[in-house]
């Protein structure tokens, strides 16, 4: 939000148009991240030790989101860490708003090559001009531990 924010100010906006932009936009902004590891889940409280250690062993990776409220959901429980990518791609497939014509942001917790392959699959299959890839923040990393996958866009609807 604050990248396009600052496009919408070196387009020559007043900053209380950019304001309104903010506003306007804040809702639509999409967030969906898979982790590889469910025990640092398990460790911040967000789920029990008996589903971190079933999850772990089915190979589970859950497809996570924050709404509008804040509050970490649930979206999906997928088995393979490449087809909760592939879920994360068809996430932004099915919901962005005109998705070959923004930028796509992929944040990653020390796993590149998998940001890397989401990456191409947005550019590849859908035509995206820009994806930027970088590492999540020390917090949100500190809970989701190495191996998050993060995914941001606008869509129609968080």
């Amino acid at each position: 939000l604050v990248y396009l924010a600052a496009l919408e100010k070196s387009k020559g906006k007043l900053i209380d148009e950019v304001r309104d932009f903010v506003e306007k936009t804040k809702l639509n902004i999409c967030h969906y991240f898979t982790v590889e590891d469910l025990h640092h889940l398990k460790r911040g409280g967000r789920i029990s030790a008996s589903t971190a250690a079933i999850g772990s062993i089915l190979g589970i990776k859950p497809i996570l989101h924050v709404d509008d409220e804040g509050r970490l959901v649930g979206l999906s429980k997928i088995r393979g860490r490449k087809a909760s990518i592939d879920i994360l791609f068809n996430k932004a497939k099915d919901t962005a708003i005109d998705l070959p014509n923004q930028v796509v942001f992929i944040s990653h917790g020390d796993c590149e090559d998998d940001a890397k392959y989401l990456a191409d699959s947005f550019k590849n299959k859908l035509g995206v001009k820009e994806v930027i890839i970088n590492y999540v923040g020390p917090v949100i990393g500190g809970h989701s531990g190495p191996g998050t996958l993060a995914l941001f866009f606008v869509g129609n609807k968080r």
